[in-house]
C-alpha cells in the first residue's frame, strides 16, 4: 500500500518531528475528515508501506531525518511556483526552495524528485508571459535535479472563490500557449511535462496526462510491480494512488491565498496550537467516543511466484 502525506497538509514544512517520531512508534493514528471520532490506525512499516509519498512547498526541515526514513521507498513532490508573498505567506524564498529541492535530489536521486508547478493562475501580475517567463528560470534551475514536472490549473472550490476572487484559471486557449511553451521548455532542460487532474486534450500539445502518481509510475520509482485492487478517486481524471493520506485539513501554515485545505486562518492557529509532537494524532491526542479502526493494510508488491502466475 502507499502511504501519502500531501493532499491534506504539508508535513515536511511544519510537522517533520512529529511524522519521525510516528515513523520511530511505527503507526500513526488519523481522523476522518468528515467524522472525527472514526479513527484509523496505519503502521507504519516497509513489510507493509510500498511507499511514503511526499509533497511539500519547504522540504528542508525534513532533510536532516531522511536517514531515519530511508528504509522506505519515497518520492517526493516539491511545489516551486513564481508567486510571491501576497499570495504564498509564509512559503520561503523561492530561491531557498529551489537550493532545498536540490539538496533533497542530490540525496535521494533525481528520479525520486519531482518539481510541481501548480496551482496555474492568471490574474493582474501573472499573464500567460510572465509565467512562461518564470517556468524557465525555475526549469534551468532544476534541470540536473529532477526527470519530471506536473503542472495544474487552479481549481475554483469554494473555498478559493471566497478567499481568492481575483485568480482565475486560464482559459483554455492560454492553457494550450502554456502548455506548448512548458514542453519546449521542458524538452530543453531534460524535463518531462505531466498534468494533474486535467483534461487529455493536453496532451495534443506534448504533456503527458497520465497523471502525477500512477500505477505505472509507482512501479518505475520503486522498482517492483504492484497488484493494485480498483481505487475510485475523490478527483476527476485522477489516475493516481493517493489514498491512505496521514495529514489533516486546517493545519498548514503556508496560508497561500489560493489554499483549498484551510477554511480560514483563525482555525489553522488554533488547530497548529493543539499539535503535540509526541502525539500519535497529528492534531490533538484521544478524545471521548474516539473508535479506533486498524486499517486492512499489505504489501501490493507482487513477488515473483505470484508475477508467474499473471503469465
Amino acid at each position: 500500500m502507499i502511504i501519502n502525506t500531501g493532499c491534506r497538509t504539508d508535513i515536511p514544512a511544519f510537522y517533520s518531528k512529529w511524522f519521525i517520531n510516528r515513523i520511530r512508534e511505527g503507526y500513526v493514528l488519523v481522523r476522518n475528515p468528515y467524522y472525527p471520532n472514526q479513527v484509523t490506525k496505519y503502521v507504519l512499516e516497509p513489510e507493509v508501506v510500498d511507499s511514503i509519498e511526499f509533497c511539500t512547498k519547504n522540504p528542508e526541515p525534513m532533510l536532516k531525518y531522511l536517514d531515519e526514513i530511508k528504509k522506505f521507498k519515497q518520492f517526493w513532490y516539491v511545489t516551486i511556483t513564481p508567486y510571491g508573498k501576497d499570495i504564498e505567506a509564509n512559503v520561503p524564498s523561492k530561491d531557498k526552495v529551489i537550493n532545498s529541492f536540490k539538496k533533497l535530489s542530490s540525496m535521494l536521486g533525481k528520479e525520486f524528485v519531482g518539481w510541481r508547478y501548480d496551482p496555474i493562475f492568471i490574474n493582474e501580475e501573472f499573464d500567460v508571459n510572465k509565467h512562461i517567463e518564470k517556468f524557465e528560470y525555475i526549469a534551468q534551475e532544476l534541470k540536473d535535479y529532477t526527470k519530471r514536472c506536473v503542472i495544474s490549473f487552479l481549481d475554483l472550490y469554494e473555498k478559493v472563490r471566497r478567499n481568492a476572487p481575483d485568480l482565475k484559471p486560464p482559459t483554455k486557449d492560454e492553457q494550450i500557449i502554456l502548455a506548448k511553451q512548458f514542453v519546449k521548455i521542458g524538452e530543453q532542460n531534460g524535463i518531462e511535462i505531466y498534468s494533474c487532474c486535467e483534461s487529455e486534450f493536453l496532451s495534443e500539445y506534448g504533456v503527458n496526462t497520465i497523471g502525477c502518481r500512477n500505477k505505472e509510475f509507482v512501479e518505475e520509482t520503486i522498482g517492483h510491480k504492484l497488484n493494485v485492487q480498483k481505487i475510485k478517486n475523490a478527483r476527476e481524471n485522477c489516475n493516481c494512488l493517493m489514498g491512505n493520506d496521514i495529514g489533516a485539513y486546517n493545519t498548514c501554515g503556508h496560508f497561500c491565498k489560493y489554499c483549498y485545505a484551510n477554511s480560514n486562518k483563525g482555525l489553522v492557529i488554533d488547530n497548529m496550537r493543539k499539535h503535540n509532537e509526541n502525539s500519535p494524532f497529528l492534531i490533538g491526542g484521544y478524545e471521548t467516543g474516539d473508535k479506533i479502526t486498524e486499517a486492512k493494510q499489505k504489501s501490493w508488491i507482487i513477488n515473483e511466484n505470484e508475477q508467474m502466475k499473471l503469465f
